[in-house]
């Protein structure tokens, strides 16, 4: 039996994309997306969370995002979930999950204001938002970044 592994997410870069060259000419692209959900607790004020996701993109997709995303774009990504573990240098056993894009699409720019080629889409507006401070990730020299 087979299973489905697909991940859609619609958010903002948290900071600009971490470009690098490895193995024989091939291009990896690092985002930090952050998504917000909203909701009304219980006492009427507004609530808010952000989550932010590791995405990865390979290929001649990571050289367009790197050359066109910066920090605040709001993309849509589409990929699947994958966890990848090493040893950091203690010899400690290391995990992380990330999603590996297969669809990156630019939905709006920096700041908030929407494309040209979506101004007629339909979509929402979400606006530019300040989710905080991205979270720092350990790296190790076995990992692109």
């Amino acid at each position: 039996m087979s299973g489905v592994n697909k991940v859609i997410i619609v958010g903002r870069l948290g900071a600009d994309p971490e470009v690098k060259a490895v193995g024989q000419g091939s291009t990896v692209t690092r985002l930090n997306i952050a998504t917000s959900e909203n909701w009304m607790g219980k006492d009427g004020q507004k609530q808010e969370r952000t989550e932010w996701h590791r995405v990865v993109v390979w290929g001649k997709l990571a050289e367009i995002c790197g050359k066109h995303l910066s920090k605040g774009r709001q993309v849509y990504v589409e990929g699947r979930l994958q966890t990848r573990s090493w040893e950091d240098q203690q010899g400690q056993k290391k995990y992380t999950t990330e999603i590996v894009a297969n669809t990156v699409q630019f939905l709006g720019s920096a700041g908030g204001e929407r494309s040209t080629e979506n101004r007629s889409s339909g979509g929402d507006d979400f606006g530019y938002q300040d989710f905080g401070p991205e979270p720092s990730f350990n790296s190790s020299d076995d990992i692109p970044f």
